[in-house]
């Protein structure tokens, strides 16, 4: 008889243990940041089912991507703030405000796409440091500036709209922003080859990504997870990413949407986790006297936070003109909310200080899941509000219980 059977048995049963406990570890250490995937699975699924298959269908995936575009640039936007603990009310009716602007320059001036858009988001940053000066130099809080300017824009959006209505856009240009989707290198296929390519590339990013932050952990002997996990983990999301690029590729490739709604993603992912500047919004957001005697100038930083989200705003605004291809008085209504919830679901702290920009994406997706499936099931739009609402309310407390646990 094999005097090391037993042995072997014990190793082979710790190994398997350890495997199952450091999954276990993981998914208790970090239940918020998988909870809000977890929530896109299962509404997904259920929205698939209940559909009979169409809401996974390839053309509602690229229209899915196209709604949730001028959200997710708003809730990016608005995750800064709330990472500082402030708050901004008035991105809806900027957004508004900002689409009819760029359909009056286009119409009424016969302005170029281009430079409107340009003109747009100049006008977005104005907003924002005139809001941030009353927040910062003048004491007025977040709260009833940001209010007061959702006021004043939902008027300067009515006005400006009294005479003509809701305007029609004619330039292609500005419609492809929503609507349109990149063009591919091969003609006649019926795969879409530069998806394709992009998935294969963005699949390559990740690996390469993960490995580097992976190396330089132990480098500097921080906990990693176990190899095998870490495989697993690669192919999974790698799954993914061409499970979807396959189904994109099958319509008509990837939407201008994902492309814009993607660059600003990494620039504010990059500055929020390779900048000081994100360093001191975290540090603000976790106390911000303590931040201060620390050397980081507070109501720069605030100053900064309240510009960007208004340029966001704006962007927001002309994507959503966009898509609909005219400028109406009704733009703008509840997109603000829809930008918090985001970032709420996204997992940012009620508290402040905690917050990423991927995961507010993930939280976009959600919230537009949500909307997107129950149009597609005929749901009427009051019981849409009342679903989401208590969405975000078990998304709220579950971060307050979890903290506290």
């Amino acid at each position: 008889m094999d005097s090391t059977a037993p042995l072997k048995s014990k190793m082979n049963d710790g190994t398997k243990a350890g495997l199952g406990g450091e999954v276990v570890s993981l998914v208790k250490n970090n239940i918020r940041d998988y909870m809000m995937y977890i929530a896109l699975i299962c509404i997904m699924a259920f929205f698939t089912i209940q559909t009979g298959g169409g809401f996974l269908q390839a053309r509602n995936i690229a229209n899915l991507v196209n709604q949730a575009g001028y959200v997710a640039v708003m809730a990016i936007g608005m995750t800064i703030i709330l990472i500082i603990c402030h708050i901004d009310l008035s991105v809806g009716y900027v957004a508004g405000f900002s689409g009819a602007v760029a359909a009056i320059l286009m119409t009424k001036y016969h302005v170029n796409e281009w430079v409107a858009i340009v003109i747009v988001l100049i006008m977005g940053l104005l907003i924002g440091l005139y809001q941030g000066l009353l927040v910062t130099k003048v004491g007025v809080p977040a709260f009833v500036t940001t209010l007061a300017g959702m006021f004043i824009f939902r008027g300067l959006l009515n006005r400006s709209l009294q005479e003509t209505g809701t305007i029609i856009i004619p330039n292609e240009g500005f419609n492809a922003l929503s609507n349109g989707f990149i063009p591919d290198i091969v003609s006649g296929s019926s795969i879409h080859v530069l998806t394709m390519i992009i998935g294969v590339i963005l699949v390559a990013a990740l690996i390469w990504t993960e490995i580097k932050t992976r190396i330089n952990k132990k480098k500097y002997n921080f906990e990693v997870i176990s190899m095998p996990i870490f495989i697993t983990k690669l192919v999974a999301i790698s799954a993914i990413i061409m499970a979807i690029m396959w189904v994109l590729a099958s319509y008509h490739g990837i939407p201008w949407t994902a492309v814009i709604v993607g660059i600003v993603l990494i620039i504010y992912n990059y500055m929020l986790n390779k900048t000081k500047l994100g360093r001191a919004i975290y540090g603000i957001g976790g106390n911000a006297q303590a931040a201060e005697l620390s050397g980081i100038n507070v109501k720069k930083v605030t100053l900064f936070a309240f510009a960007s989200v208004s340029v966001m705003a704006a962007l927001g605004g002309i994507l959503y003109t966009s898509r609909l291809q005219s400028a109406t008085p009704t733009a703008g209504v509840a997109f603000e909310m829809d930008a918090i919830a985001s970032s709420y679901i996204g997992g940012v702290a009620v508290s402040g200080g905690v917050g990423r920009v991927t995961n507010t994406i993930i939280g976009t997706l959600v919230i537009m899941s949500l909307t997107n499936g129950m149009n597609l099931m005929n749901i009427d739009i009051s019981y849409q509000y009342i679903v989401k609402g208590l969405i975000f309310i078990i998304a709220v407390a579950f971060d307050v219980r979890s903290r506290k646990k």
